[in-house]
């Protein structure tokens, strides 16, 4: 039983430094707001940065409401972020890294992407047509 314990308490104080240099090192959330007029989120760190990005872009936030979007919430560490009306939460490391949801999630944030119309990206589908359209792939 003794041994028992002194693992525990092993694994504890790891987990304890694990923690602290995780947060002296990972980018924390200190608050976060929601931004009606451009419907954005508002992440001001711990680090003194503030990191900015459209509500619709996070994965349980697409398409919610101005009140639901406000209940934004900093979980306890700083690490991610929650509306609980909504059910969702983000990862405030991801976030920063770009990561606004699941794999899934991003490749369909991509896939808009991809389909989206720009006078450039028709101006280049025009010319690109005029060379005998999209070359073949090899096979």
């Amino acid at each position: 039983m003794i041994h028992r314990v002194e693992e525990a308490i092993a694994h504890y104080e790891l987990a304890v430094v694990a923690g602290v240099q995780a947060a002296a090192e990972e980018p924390r959330a200190r608050e976060a707001r929601y931004d009606a007029a451009t419907r954005r989120i508002v992440v001001d760190l711990t680090n003194g940065c503030t990191f900015i990005f459209p509500a619709d872009r996070g994965q349980g936030l697409e398409g919610a409401s101005d009140t639901a979007l406000a209940e934004v919430e900093v979980l306890p560490g700083g690490e991610g972020l929650h509306w609980e009306a909504l059910d969702a939460d983000l990862g405030v490391p991801q976030l920063i890294a770009g990561i606004f949801g699941s794999k899934l999630w991003m490749r369909e944030l991509g896939r808009r992407g991809g389909s989206a119309t720009s006078d450039s990206k028709a101006a280049a589908v025009r010319e690109n047509g005029k060379k005998g359209g999209r070359p073949r792939k090899a096979g």
